[in-house]
């Protein structure tokens, strides 16, 4: 069973979600949230597999939420839910450690379906949207952090070229298919990726690409946005 914690301001809306969720056999809503403070607190009693976000909220926003939920060692996951797709504070959600990224207009199954994805400890966050929130936050972005371009030097040769495609948006599929390796093999080059960058998932794994240096928003090099 996959518990869940639906968080938004809108009653309209937590009622809506809910609802959804629970017509389906896997899923069961273990509480509801109205803002970041109250939902950081339900996190922590209730622990849910799965915390659907919303970003603009009263008391304390959704990034703030996002980041002391992750802080706090719950196994929980957030999954960020938005009006628009190019939010300003979608990018900050994301290096607080929300595993998804998702809007608030998708179909009923299509939100079911990313609950599984986060759920089963994947990242959800299409190519495209990857690289325009990057591209759209690219002048924001810190120099080059350090530390990380240390880590990512530890990484092996075919390490680093996974993660640069990983970068691109490729699918581990595509991955196997390019590289000419199995997607067993293309898991496993990834969760050692993951371990030795210190994040959990391929989301956070692009961010930490992106802050180190390893590749380059297209606005800095000049190359048109996928």
């Amino acid at each position: 069973m996959i518990r869940t914690l639906v968080v938004d301001d809108q009653e309209v809306v937590r009622a809506g979600f809910t609802a959804l969720l629970e017509t389906q056999p896997d899923f069961t809503v273990v509480a509801s949230a109205s803002d970041g403070a109250e939902a950081v607190r339900l996190s922590s009693e209730h622990r849910p597999d799965v915390v659907l976000m919303d970003v603009r909220m009263p008391v304390m926003d959704g990034i703030e939420a996002t980041r002391r939920i992750v802080a706090s060692g719950v196994e929980s996951r957030v999954l960020i839910l938005t009006t628009f797709d190019l939010d300003e504070y979608v990018y900050e959600a994301l290096r607080a450690g929300a595993s998804g990224f998702l809007l608030k207009d998708v179909t009923a199954q299509q939100l079911v379906d990313a609950v599984y994805i986060i759920a089963s400890g994947e990242a959800l966050l299409a190519p495209t949207v990857t690289r325009r929130l990057l591209d759209r936050f690219a002048d924001s972005m810190p120099a080059a952090d350090a530390r990380l371009a240390l880590v990512i030097a530890s990484l092996t040769e075919r390490e680093r070229e996974i993660l640069t495609l990983l970068a691109s948006g490729r699918s581990n599929a595509e991955l196997a298919k390019e590289l000419y390796l199995s997607e067993p093999t293309i898991k496993t080059h990834l969760s050692s990726i993951f371990r030795k960058l210190g994040v959990r998932d391929r989301v956070q794994a692009v961010i930490a690409a992106y802050d180190a240096g390893l590749v380059e928003p297209a606005i800095r090099t000049g190359r048109p946005s996928v």
